[in-house]
């Protein structure tokens, strides 16, 4: 939520967020996660792509890495992103106040049967995976809820062209 998602994040932004990681990375490592990331954005590609809702807080659309001009780069490709059928992105306002789970990100997946169901929490020293049918109802509940103080897609887009202005 406060960090934009990286299905979503454009190369040369990926290589910025991961220019801050702690310890800093070798070049080579870099570089590997880099590839990584936009490998993996080939999941939104194809016939069979899963829908996907990004709920993405204003700050991260404000965060500062790398220059400007990247900035401007990846708050675009989220434009474009938001022009597929199988992408919805939804923006939550400073406006909208505080929200449950402030400070995580946090990713619900939803399988083709409940049992599939994992929500991964990323944190600074890494990811955690849960799928107990508690976690499951909670964090359901917490996106449920951020998703209800959220712009609509329309409303999200114009938001996110309205920060581009303000770079």
């Amino acid at each position: 939520m406060t960090h934009l998602p990286g299905l979503l994040q454009h190369e040369d932004y990926v290589r910025a967020v991961f220019r801050e990681a702690v310890p800093p990375l070798t070049p080579e490592a870099l570089e590997s996660r880099v590839e990584f990331r936009v490998r993996r954005r080939a999941v939104l590609d194809g016939a069979e792509a899963p829908e996907c809702t990004f709920l993405i807080h204003e700050a991260a659309l404000r965060m500062r890495f790398g220059e400007d001009r990247m900035i401007k780069s990846q708050l675009d490709h989220l434009l474009n992103q938001s022009d597929r059928k199988n992408v919805t992105i939804r923006v939550m306002p400073f406006a909208a106040g505080g929200f449950p789970s402030a400070g995580s990100s946090t990713l619900y997946v939803s399988g083709p049967v409940r049992q599939l169901d994992t929500v991964q929490l990323d944190v600074p020293t890494g990811s955690a995976f849960l799928s107990a049918d508690t976690h499951l109802a909670n964090y359901r509940s917490v996106l449920d809820r951020m998703e209800e103080r959220c712009l609509g897609p329309d409303p999200s887009r114009d938001f996110i062209r309205d920060v581009m202005q303000d770079l």
